[in-house]
């Protein structure tokens, strides 16, 4: 059996031996916040000696740094009403030690007897932390004003890079008017098409909510809606089509992806209907399957009696689907025959790829 204390004595030094283990600053204070006891952490944090503290009452310690009252009210209110108090903080020039922020937390300890109340006052220092969430705090809005001049800078250089290619078809569309020459009117006319789609594509993307991920339906989409605007109008009866079967793409390949569909549907409306037919069709299909994807661009119209073909040779679009493909590591294959021409791009996966050769 656990024998009881002989003296208070006895009692009082165990408590200040509780205390004194309490790695953070403590007091204990009496119903009238007198400090009865004080820890060996408080001393070192604050730098003070025992008289400076111990029957001392809490707001006449330091220079006055704990004599707020908003921190009265709610000691009071501890010994009152048998509440606590959790994270009261204060920030002060405290001596000896500079400014400090501290969280202050309080329970209230009552007796049996009910003849009084002892209350515990816990301080943590937490300078350290409040510097480091206001070093992250002014880091974010550094980085929120820089994001904020990026999408200015990103839209002030969208519209002039928008206006030049404007100033450009207009100037190719000037020349063709005034050349002799009718193979170098066609030429102009060619690089008139080409600019205008390049302007497609960028109108499309600086309207797209995300330039990190476009959808790839409503971007060819509206693509192929502004060359059958330009190339088609209502003079000629040919459809154009898109198919898709969703999916998105970062914004590098989904230029890369406008730039093949504007060459080949511009290739197919100029070369494969010579005479205007009702039927005329051009189809673009994009589907995709994980991490493979093909795209298709189709039309009904003459062909070419060759068969299968891959262009090794050709002129300057042919050359720019190449090179474009190579970048999107995707193969190329041309099937030319006299129900049209069906010209796709297939990229296969690394890992498809492994689960082909196994």
């Amino acid at each position: 059996m656990i024998e009881p204390f002989k003296d208070i004595q006895d009692a009082r030094a165990l408590a200040q031996a509780i205390v004194d283990t309490v790695r953070e600053p403590l007091l204990v204070l009496d119903g009238d916040l007198r400090v009865l006891a004080v820890s060996r952490s408080f001393y070192l944090t604050f730098r003070v000696q025992h008289q400076d503290v111990l029957g001392r009452p809490l707001y006449a310690l330091g220079d006055g740094q704990w004599h707020i009252p908003a921190l009265r009210s709610l000691l009071e209110n501890i010994i009152r009403e048998r509440t606590s108090m959790d994270a009261f903080e204060v920030e002060h020039e405290f001596p000896r030690i500079g400014r400090r922020i501290m969280l202050l937390n309080a329970r209230a300890v009552f007796y049996a007897d009910h003849s009084h109340t002892t209350l515990l006052l816990a301080f943590e220092d937490v300078t350290e932390r409040r510097i480091i969430e206001r070093e992250k705090e002014e880091l974010l809005r550094q980085t929120e004003e820089l994001l904020r001049q990026k999408d200015v800078l990103l839209q002030e250089m969208e519209h002039r890079v928008a206006n030049s290619l404007q100033i450009i078809a207009s100037i190719l569309m000037i020349k063709a008017r005034t050349v002799t020459s009718e193979e170098t009117r066609l030429h102009l006319h060619d690089a008139h098409q080409r600019v205008m789609a390049v302007a497609a594509v960028q109108q499309h993307l600086h309207a797209a909510e995300s330039f990190d991920q476009i959808e790839i339906g409503p971007y060819l989409t509206r693509l192929c809606e502004s060359l059958a605007a330009s190339m088609i109008g209502d003079s000629r009866p040919i459809s154009l089509q898109v198919l898709v079967n969703g999916g998105t793409a970062q914004s590098a390949k989904a230029v890369s992806l406008g730039l093949i569909v504007t060459e080949l549907v511009i290739n197919a409306l100029k070369h494969a209907f010579p005479k205007d037919r009702p039927d005329g069709q051009v189809i673009v299909s994009y589907q995709i399957d994980g991490l493979d994807w093909k795209l298709v661009v189709s039309d009904n119209g003459a062909g070419k009696p060759d068969g299968i073909a891959t262009p090794t040779r050709g002129g300057l679009g042919t050359t720019l689907v190449k090179a474009l493909a190579q970048d999107l590591d995707a193969t190329v294959e041309v099937v030319s025959g006299s129900g049209g021409v069906n010209v796709s791009l297939t990229h296969t996966s690394s890992t498809s790829r492994q689960r082909q050769t196994v």
